[in-house]
């Protein structure tokens, strides 16, 4: 067995990985106690990444219109395509979607072919929907895209502020290292967030601000340090630009109406601020995705300009990045609105940047900014696009819209992993790239680490790498030399000597000590963080003058109220899934924490409107409608629903939550507001509802709702639907046997293969309860099969303790597990859950769901 270090594709945390082959297509996955990310730490993505590195579902040949075809004339196609399209049209009417689960290679190449030698900035990335705004806040606040802060400072400070970061979900090491700061030394935890998230629950204050209501929190909050006098003046003085009557324009007499926090919450926060310098505030998606997202970045970096909270050990504006090279697709200039390695566009800068690569043309400006590509390709203005490693068809707000543009759109191409998306069902030509376990290169995580990816598994049928992949176009596009790399490490060479090149100190980003790297030296390459522990521990920016620009920013505007429209959307993530689920749908353990896709109403909001707990609900918007299985949450404020983002036509009938949000963006950064759309929802009743367990993936057909959810040894399918249900679509062929109800309108089949064993099994019902689902979908597997009355019943005679929802899917440990662990063991922390039932012991992200539960617990006792 070969034990490979390599780096987690999901988050932007950047955790190191052991992975050790133990077969054809198998693997151990353990954390890399050396890596300075999360040292031998991984949440339960990363811990079950073992069970995603299957070839079922893969791509493995290139596809022209549905057919079988060869790389060479894929690839001929793909160069001809593109280069007859800007022959006839420009190079504008072409252009690139990538995505920040691309390697930095990947990146650059692709930056390099679309800027340099088609001559159009219209290459820009998923990232554009997760972190531009922080992106452009740094570049107007310090002059150029620099993360401040690094992991080491959560653990340094004696505050941390979370800004729509529900950070024990989304980035389950980080919050584990923000715990082990507050144990070691008592720091202090704000949440700010319109949700009561679990990450709110263990928070020393929560403040539930209204929607889009950050800036009008922050300018309050400099306003009231600066009437406390304890803005740093000399800081100010000798190394920021403040505008003209700028303190004038962020005072707020209203703050806590403004931003929706109570008086009494706001004077606490004051409070903390005020008492704790040592403060970092990270903020995340909740803050970026919004229309005025870039705003509300440069009212936390303000906030710590003003007060010299920046450049210190334990201080500093910390943007926590969505993806796992969010920050490389950055720094190589893989957005629209940069040129490349942090260059913009003066004339300056595109000569340099041309020079460097002796290329034939160069781009004069910024390209096309996601949502507006979007649009380009639904007008007609982008004729032929090339999607990679994304799925805009399902992440895209308004994807009914992009769903339009790419039927109209006369050439699409996908590079992809998966055989089956959303937005491959659009495609003409489909390029099988390498998948996570495949590849070679380097990612940057949020703290500026660059770390190496490293194969473990040789390339499954004719899979090639993203960068290769574009190369090659490059090269039948006439442009050999300029892309004739012989692999990964040559591209990063060059990468490194562009960031160095005629820099002079004048960016932070300069990568001229890996310039020269060997091959050898490359894959023996250890993290490494460029900019050190703090970039601006010297006081100087990037801008002409060296100083950096507070930003005079004010809260956006109340939206109209819409009868039709009254309650503000807000969509998440869950914490065991991973975008559109490509890679977290096929891992068993990932797919039980959260089965089906739920809107999250308040109580108060759910009576008022007949929607019930666990019922479905339909939640409409101008742009579409979707369907959710409905979660009452106190959590909520009332008024305000919330949805996940992650369902797909592949995995379900409903729940597909991007359809939802507008196209509005932020003026600055082109970022979608996914965070405050104006919905309506309704229940959804309808005549039967029921579960399906079978071994091979069902087909379903004219089912109002489904949902599929990866069992161990086969598919569990919520249903639920109207009409009379067709049985034999929804069956497999063998041997059936039946239990029918007529009063309640309850029917159940199971189905036995060749073997004896369940093949499959349906329970409807119109009126009654359906049984649960565990045991019946255990019995495809289950060594002893059961018989036909345990089948139909849904249950076996002697009936095996109910675990409840699962908590801990690292350990497989239920609610009502812990529940009774608690109360029989006298069990009164966290940590006393973990040593008796290992729950909570592995990533740590439910170790807030945990203390909840301790909580619950404990108010059950006093009330007896």
């Amino acid at each position: 067995m070969t034990t490979t270090r390599t780096t987690c594709p999901y988050c932007g945390v950047g955790c190191g990985v052991s992975a050790t082959v133990t077969g054809a297509r198998s693997v151990e996955i353990k954390g890399d106690a050396a890596h300075p990310a999360n040292g031998g730490r991984l949440c339960s993505k990363g811990t079950h990444l073992g069970e995603t590195v299957g070839l079922g579902g893969r791509l493995l040949t290139p596809k022209m219109y549905g057919e079988e075809a060869s790389w060479d004339a894929t690839l001929d196609a793909v160069a001809k395509g593109f280069a007859d399209t800007i022959a006839e049209h420009g190079p504008d009417s072409v252009a690139f979607y990538v995505s920040g689960q691309l390697l930095t290679e990947d990146y650059y190449v692709a930056n390099k072919l679309m800027k340099g030698f088609i001559g159009s900035s219209n290459i820009d990335t998923n990232s554009r929907l997760c972190m531009a705004s922080a992106v452009a806040a740094h570049n107007r606040a310090f002059g150029e895209d620099v993360v401040p802060c690094n992991y080491e400072d959560l653990e340094a400070a004696d505050l941390i502020v979370l800004v729509g970061s529900n950070t024990a979900w989304c980035h389950p090491i980080v919050w584990q290292r923000i715990e082990a700061a507050r144990a070691a030394r008592g720091t202090k935890l704000v949440v700010v967030d319109p949700r009561r998230t679990e990450t709110a629950e263990g928070a020393d204050l929560h403040l539930a601000i209204r929607p889009d209501g950050d800036i009008a929190l922050f300018n309050g909050l400099l306003a009231a340090m600066r009437d406390r006098g304890l803005v740093d003046e000399d800081y100010l003085a000798a190394h920021v630009d403040v505008p003209e009557g700028f303190w004038e324009q962020i005072g707020a007499a209203n703050v806590a109406e403004q931003s929706g926090v109570s008086p009494e919450a706001l004077a606490q926060f004051i409070e903390l601020f005020a008492a704790h310098p040592r403060t970092v505030t990270l903020f995340s998606q909740g803050a970026n995705q919004s229309v005025c997202g870039t705003d509300k970045g440069n009212a936390i970096v303000n906030l710590h300009l003003a007060t010299g909270r920046i450049g210190k050990a334990g201080m500093g504006p910390f943007s926590i990045t969505g993806q796992p090279n969010a920050m490389g697709g950055r720094e190589v200039g893989g957005l629209a609105s940069m040129l490349a390695v942090h260059m913009g566009f003066s004339a300056e800068e595109r000569d340099r940047c041309q020079r460097f690569w002796d290329s034939p043309t160069m781009v004069q400006g910024p390209g096309m900014k996601a949502v507006d590509m979007f649009r380009a390709v639904h007008d007609g203005r982008i004729k032929a696009i090339w999607i990679m490693a994304t799925n805009p068809a399902v992440s895209m707000p308004d994807a009914g819209f992009v769903r339009e543009a790419l039927e109209k759109c006369p050439l699409v191409v996908v590079s992809d992993v998966m055989a089956s998306t959303d937005t491959a069902a659009y495609a003409h030509i489909h390029l099988p790239a390498l998948a996570w376990a495949e590849k070679d290169g380097t990612v940057t995580n949020s703290e500026r680490m660059i770390s190496r990816q490293r194969r473990f598994f040789d390339a499954p049928g004719e899979a090639r790498a993203d960068w290769d992949i574009i190369a090659d176009v490059g090269r039948r596009m006439g442009h050999a030399r300029a892309f004739a790399w012989p692999n990964a490490a040559a591209v990063f060479r060059e990468y490194c000597a562009q960031t160095a090149f005629e820099n002079n100190g004048a960016r932070k980003l300069d990568l001229s000590a890996w310039a020269e790297l060997s091959d050898a030296d490359y894959d023996a390459l250890k993290p490494m963080r460029w900019g050190g522990p703090s970039p601006f521990a010297d006081k100087r920016f990037t801008t002409p003058s060296g100083r950096a620009r507070m930003m005079a920013v004010q809260p956006p505007a109340a939206p109209v109220a819409d009868p039709a429209y009254p309650f503000r959307l807000n969509t998440s993530r869950y914490r065991d899934h991973w975008h559109t689920m490509t890679r977290t749908a096929l891992s068993p353990r990932l797919s039980q924490h959260r089965r089906e896709p739920l809107v999250e109403v308040h109580p108060q909001d759910a009576a008022a409107l007949g929607i019930e707990d666990g019922g479905l609900a339909r939640v409409t918007t101008a742009q579409g409608e979707a369907v959710f299985r409905v979660a009452l949450s106190e959590g909520q404020r009332p008024g305000e629903l919330c949805v996940p983002m992650h369902w797909t036509d592949q995995i379900s009938a409903g729940g597909r939550a991007n359809r939802l949000p507008n196209q509005n963006a932020d003026p600055v950064s082109g970022q979608p507001g996914f965070k405050n759309s104006a919905a309506a929802i309704e229940p959804v009743t309808p005549e039967w509802t029921g579960f399906l367990v079978t071994r091979d993936q069902p087909a379903l057909h004219d089912i109002a709702y489904w949902t599929l959810v990866r069992q161990r040894s086969g598919w569990l399918t919520e249903l639920a639907g109207f009409g009379e249900p067709d049985i034999a679509a929804l069956l497999p062929p063998g041997a059936r046997i039946e239990a029918i109800d007529a009063v309640r309108g309850a029917r159940r089949y199971a189905v036995l293969g060749e073997d004896g064993r369940l093949a499959a099994a349906l329970f409807l019902t119109r009126s009654g309860k359906l049984p649960p689902r565990d045991w019946i979908a255990g019995q495809l597997d289950a060594e002893d099969a059961a018989h036909g009355p345990a089948l139909l019943a849904g249950r076996p005679a002697q009936l095996p303790p109910d675990r409840g929802a699962i908590i801990c899917v690292c350990f497989d440990v239920g609610m009502k597990t812990i529940l009774h662990a608690i109360a029989d063991q006298n069990l009164t922390s966290v940590e006393a859950v973990g040593s008796a039932l290992n729950a909570g012991t592995n990533c740590g992200s439910c170790r807030p769901a945990i203390k909840s539960l301790l909580q619950e617990q404990r108010e059950t006792v006093s009330a007896a």
